[in-house]
């Protein structure tokens, strides 16, 4: 303590600097020299090292800082691996092109617009990736959709609302793997809670969407010929079948059931394997390859290999840096006492768990719409307000999935964002003509103010520990 008291006395500006740092080098990184987030997140934590020396910190005491920080997420960064593993695994287990398979059957002029957003959703809940899910089948169905006769915007809206619910629940996702390390709650709770907000955000989605879509439904003309050349090299590729689709019923399970999650992953890995094996004719060599390198399809038809050329233990690399870097930087700025001085400042106007979920959207929206990146949306508000719920005896995963849903999700109505930038060059819609159809988003942020407000599955820590 006597250390303590000799160091410098931080202000609100020097406690605010590393994150300027990295918003301000992120947005361009990101948007102008398309370089990531690796480097701007390195710069922030050696701004806030070099602060921190300014105070009279010791570096071995900013590097046990940086120690403490990694240290939380080291079961995260083991899940994130298992994923790789599995989405290989599941690929050539032939688990993900069913899912495919079966989703893409279901087309009807007279449900296609709400049918587009769920089969979005399947897919980027068994890939855990919305971009993969937009980029292949969210392109097939809208081309499809035009043949019809639908609207632009409104088909972009319902592929970019399913693939976005898929995502921000997946326990595949990236983002919601590093919500729940950056929030410090489990993979498992986290989805069960995110599957709460928006399960009904996307039921009210798809009530509209169905509404509008009926409106043209009459003028559309069935048009499948993307839709076919698709079901046409999955069924070339893969032994089809829908006993597989008992994998991810029992990844289901697993969640429902608070299953830990490490073991639960691996298991279901396994069955992958084990269905390339058994069902697929692959022999186990192979297998080991996929599961460590990725799966490598060669069907010949472009949006087929697109979907499904990933995976894989070493593919999960990048986003294992990159959570690495987050949680370090969020160590040092706690032992700088950065992220206590920034909200103890917030905390001043808020007296209510209401408030606290409101100060956390707007939090993470300004972060979205500063830099449009979806890791700084879900990281910075995720690490600042973890003391503010606890101290409200609020779970962690409460903040996690508004963390998740902003950073995630909302950032679609960001038309500069990253997300929303790359769905306009894919479906070939301008930003800021189909955000006005992102229903999900909208119904996400209401929907999470109004169980802020009433206290709705606003789980406690003490009434968690009661229940379990």
């Amino acid at each position: 303590m006597s250390d303590q008291n000799k160091k410098g006395k931080l202000n609100l500006f020097l406690a605010l600097l590393p994150l300027l740092v990295v918003i301000v080098f992120g947005l361009l990184s990101v948007i102008k020299w398309k370089a990531g987030m690796t480097i701007p997140i390195i710069s922030g934590i050696i701004t806030a090292g070099l602060i921190g020396i300014r105070l009279g910190f010791k570096w071995d005491e900013l590097q046990q800082g940086l120690i403490k920080g990694v240290s939380r997420a080291l079961a995260p960064l083991f899940i994130i691996m298992i994923i790789g593993l599995i989405i290989g695994s599941w690929i050539q287990g032939g688990i993900i092109p069913s899912l495919i398979y079966f989703s893409l059957r279901v087309i009807s002029p007279k449900i296609f617009v709400p049918a587009t957003a769920l089969v979005t959703a399947v897919i980027a809940t068994a890939t855990g990736t919305s971009f993969t899910s937009i980029a292949t089948v969210g392109l097939a169905l809208m081309a499809t959709g035009l043949g019809m006769g639908f609207p632009a915007p409104l088909l972009a809206g319902a592929i970019i609302s399913g693939a976005y619910f898929g995502d921000s629940i997946s326990p595949l996702s990236d983002t919601t793997n590093l919500a729940s390390a950056m929030s410090n709650c489990t993979l498992f709770e986290l989805v069960g809670h995110l599957a709460k907000s928006g399960g009904p955000a996307l039921l009210l989605s798809l009530i509209i969407y169905y509404v509008l879509g009926m409106k043209q439904a009459t003028q559309a003309v069935i048009n499948i010929s993307s839709i076919a050349e698709i079901l046409q090299g999955l069924d070339s590729a893969f032994v089809i079948s829908p006993w597989l689709l008992l994998i991810p019923v029992i990844t289901i399970v697993f969640s429902i059931k608070k299953f830990p999650a490490i073991p639960s992953l691996i298991s279901v890995a396994i069955m992958g394997g084990l269905a390339a094996i058994f069902v697929q004719g692959a022999d186990i060599g192979s297998v080991v390859k996929t599961m460590t390198n990725g799966f490598t399809s060669n069907t010949g038809i472009k949006m087929v290999d697109s979907l499904l050329t990933r995976g894989g233990i070493n593919s999960m690399g990048g986003t294992v840096i990159l959570l690495t870097l987050a949680v370090a930087l969020g160590g040092i700025l706690e032992e700088i006492g950065s992220l206590e001085l920034i909200l103890e400042v917030i905390m001043k106007k808020v007296s209510s768990a209401g408030q606290l979920v409101i100060v956390t959207i707007l939090s993470s929206l300004v972060t979205a719409f500063a830099t449009g990146a979806q890791l700084l949306a879900i990281m910075i508000p995720a690490r600042m307000f973890q003391k503010a719920y606890s101290d409200f005896n609020l779970h962690p995963k409460n903040l996690g999935r508004v963390a998740q849903s902003i950073g995630c999700i909302c950032i679609n109505l960001v038309p500069w964002s990253v997300p929303a930038l790359f769905a306009q060059s894919v479906l070939g819609v301008q930003a800021m003509e189909f955000v006005p159809y992102i229903f999900f988003a909208y119904f996400t942020i209401i929907i999470n103010i109004i169980y802020g407000f009433t206290g709705f599955t606003l789980d406690k820590v003490q009434d968690t520990a009661v229940n379990q």
